[in-house]
């Protein structure tokens, strides 16, 4: 079953549907918590801080951290322009941003948040982040042209290292194996790129049909499996291989995945449609069963995990009408998915706790 809380508006009110599940024997728990925090900016990525509660939300002009447990907004990071993603390395006690505006990575301290130092971290682009702890490397993951790349920074010094030249221009997600593989989804071949991080080389493309348009990228280390979410129908590969081993229904509208190792479940959320996450239990290597369907908030799409407090985050901007259309004025250039034109004013920002 599923509980729906939150500071309500009629509309959030909507959301309170049932919770689809296939079947009651393989049913899970979750509750779903809203709090509007409000704030300026529409979003990309949400990153959680594990075991400390700490979220940090992409604002686009701006990083916002919340209270994952209450929503209480606790600090903000400024001068992000047009920001992607962030990452995080506590053992360094530095956070890392992808800034696409500036073409740099913006290096903070994570426990103050306070301005370290700008790194340029590309050429253009700057979109995804991640990061190896097997080399203390940072990869800012980049829609670059004519090739896209991943620059590598040390998460230590905030000095960049190196450079890898990746197979497509629309790279997303990324993840490490934390024995020294690196593997890149490439959303325009459909494929993922495999880097080896000693060389900081392209090793291998492989193919991932029959995903469309890859994002976002989890492992399970102890399976070696990769999980990777698609539109309609996410996949796991074996990364000994990259041979697709199981498949997965969702919704659309995928542009991250979240992964919790000890409760082996996976979220997939899905921004299209009314907006929902597909939750997945890993029975095995190469079984997975649904057991849940959550509905959070049309057009959250990307999720971050807290497998300590095993708790998956999501953050979506409310917008009212837009405005009348100017009849004299020019069309307007479509957006990313197609999307273009005005839209209303922004309502709330939702920030969303699923508990398991």
């Amino acid at each position: 079953m599923v509980r729906i809380s939150s500071r309500l508006t009629p509309a959030l009110a909507l959301l309170a549907v049932a919770l689809a599940i296939p079947a009651a024997a393989s049913a899970q728990n979750f509750t779903v918590q809203k709090y509007d925090i409000k704030g300026t900016g529409g979003t990309d990525y949400v990153t959680a801080e594990n075991g400390t509660g700490r979220v940090f939300v992409s604002r686009v002009t701006h990083v916002m951290v919340v209270n994952g447990l209450t929503g209480e907004v606790l600090g903000d990071i400024p001068d992000t322009p047009r920001m992607h993603g962030i990452a995080l390395v506590s053992k360094e006690n530095h956070g890392f941003t992808t800034n696409a505006g500036d073409s740099t990575s913006t290096m903070f301290d994570l426990k103050t948040l306070a301005f370290i130092k700008k790194v340029k971290a590309g050429i253009n682009g700057l979109d995804g982040i991640m990061y190896d702890d097997a080399t203390n490397k940072i990869l800012t993951i980049n829609h670059s042209s004519p090739d896209g790349t991943a620059i590598v920074i040390d998460a230590k010094s905030g000095d960049v290292v190196g450079k890898v030249t990746l197979s497509g221009t629309a790279p997303e997600g990324g993840v490490s194996d934390g024995k020294g593989k690196i593997y890149i989804n490439i959303e325009n071949k459909n494929a993922i790129d495999v880097i080896d991080a000693k060389t900081w080389t392209k090793t291998a493309t492989w193919d991932i049909a029959p995903c469309d348009g890859p994002t976002g990228i989890a492992m399970d280390r102890k399976t070696n499996r990769l999980f990777v979410g698609c539109s309609g129908t996410s996949v796991v590969v074996d990364a000994t291989n990259g041979k697709v081993v199981a498949q997965i229904k969702n919704g659309n509208g995928v542009d991250a995945i979240g992964w919790d190792q000890s409760e082996k479940l996976l979220y997939i959320p899905a921004g299209g449609g009314d907006g929902t996450v597909t939750v997945v239990h890993e029975d095995s290597p190469d079984k997975y069963t649904t057991v849940a369907t959550v509905p959070t908030f049309k057009g959250a799409k990307t999720i971050a995990v807290d497998d300590v407090k095993h708790i998956a985050y999501l953050f979506q901007p409310e917008f009212g009408p837009a405005p009348a259309p100017d009849p004299n004025a020019p069309p307007p250039p479509a957006g990313r998915g197609g999307r273009g034109g005005p839209r209303g004013p922004m309502v709330a920002a939702w920030f969303i706790a699923i508990k398991h």
